[in-house]
């Protein structure tokens, strides 16, 4: 079933995110605006939070240079892009491969 294998992974990127709060990321937007800011939340939808939000490009976005926390809807996200040494690499590799496993069953 597409529909659950979607929600599993759904579930992976949620608990991963989840180990995330407290730490700096960048959010690439769909329609190009790219902010980063400290991860203050994340629900199952992927919904983020950022509080000391800073726009990348204050020239092209002068509108957003003010904005210190935001609420970013999960579907209009493109990346979100993280600090390599907050990456667990073999964490996140076994819990990839529990999944695929359990999917296999």
């Amino acid at each position: 079933n597409t529909t659950a294998e979607f929600a599993r992974i759904a579930m992976l990127f949620y608990s991963f995110f989840k180990t995330l709060v407290g730490k700096e990321i960048a959010v690439e937007l769909k329609n190009d605006v790219s902010m980063t800011g400290t991860l203050h939340s994340v629900d199952q939808y992927l919904n983020v939070k950022l509080n000391g939000a800073r726009v990348v490009d204050e020239e092209r976005y002068p509108q957003l240079a003010c904005i210190k926390g935001c609420f970013i809807r999960g579907s209009a996200i493109r990346y979100i892009q993280i600090s390599k040494k907050e990456v667990q690499t073999e964490l996140l590799q076994d819990a990839c491969r529990k999944e695929n496993s359990a999917v296999r069953k």
